[in-house]
């Protein structure tokens, strides 16, 4: 038990290291490169952040738990808007620009709703619904190639550090942004286990939790940066990569069960981006009482899971 809490403090601390360093170097690459941080958030960050979902989930399909893999998904992506996003909010107003309110945030209702629609009316993810969400993905990789061709280059507030330092900020700060969410999940788990909470509790919370951390941790710094543009691309690009990359590969893997239960949470996924373009949509930028309502909310949802489940 001590040995865990040792190491669940090591991989909050790796967490937090690797997120500073991944957030400088992805912020350095945008300027470096002439492209907007949203992009970088909605790709490189996202990707990066999301390494631990599609490892547990990949890993899930291929050990025949295919279940672990839409509830982890699923999770994170609760997770991510309703406490993350919120946490964020709280510490420090967002920015959302009108883009990726109008485009980025509808399209990750849409694929959501798509996920809930294909699991609820085959009762299973098929290799061919997964080659679909693969499509999908493809497609919206092709729409931000396309959308950062036509922002202008604005080199006023260029950062500066060298392409070895960027990448060394980028890749040191993934693994230890991998690294301490393994060692924190790891730890949790086992701390749960030892005080008597079910298997099915921690995949639904403690694991999709776990695997949220870096995108936690890395929206909070970036916003805290000034980055906000980061931190909302992170968050919106984590849940487009969740759903359309994990899912579509672990669904070409093996074809994915899907538990009636689900629903529940796949309807609580479409009333978090909902609830965010909401709370975003009129004056493009989310406060600190949207962040507390959000906190909230996922409160509730954690306490019905505990004692409903």
């Amino acid at each position: 038990m001590l040995l865990n809490l040792v190491l669940l403090i090591l991989g909050f601390v790796l967490l937090i290291r690797g997120a500073d360093y991944f957030v400088d170097g992805a912020s350095a690459l945008a300027n470096r490169m002439c492209i907007p941080p949203i992009i970088i958030g909605l790709t490189v960050v996202a990707m990066g952040t999301s390494a631990p979902e599609a490892a547990v989930s990949i890993s899930s399909a291929l050990h025949g738990s295919n279940a672990i893999a839409i509830g982890n998904v699923v999770g994170s992506n609760i997770a991510n808007i309703f406490l993350i996003l919120g946490l964020t909010a709280i510490f420090t107003t967002l920015t959302v620009q009108k883009n990726t309110i109008r485009y980025e945030i509808p399209f990750v209702g849409i694929i959501t709703i798509l996920l809930c629609w294909l699991g609820a009316s085959f009762g299973v993810i098929s290799r061919a619904s997964a080659f679909v969400l693969l499509g999908l993905f493809v497609a919206f990789l092709g729409y931000l190639f396309a959308i950062s061709r036509n922002t202008e280059c604005d080199t006023s507030n260029i950062k500066h550090m060298s392409a070895v330092k960027i990448i060394l900020c980028i890749v040191l700060g993934l693994v230890a942004l991998v690294l301490g969410s393994n060692i924190t999940v790891s730890a949790a788990c086992d701390i749960a286990r030892y005080i008597g909470v079910s298997e099915r509790v921690i995949g639904l919370t403690i694991i999709a939790l776990g695997t949220s951390l870096p995108e936690l941790v890395t929206s909070v710094i970036a916003a805290r940066h000034g980055e906000s543009d980061i931190a909302i691309g992170n968050i919106v690009g984590s849940n487009i990569f969740n759903i359309l990359f994990v899912l579509g590969i672990a669904g070409v893997i093996l074809p994915i069960p899907f538990n009636p239960a689900f629903l529940f949470d796949g309807i609580m996924a479409i009333l978090a981006v909902a609830l965010l373009w909401l709370c975003t949509v009129r004056h493009g930028r989310m406060g600190y009482k949207s962040g507390i309502l959000f906190v909230l909310i996922y409160i509730a949802y954690l306490v019905y899971l505990v004692i409903g489940k």
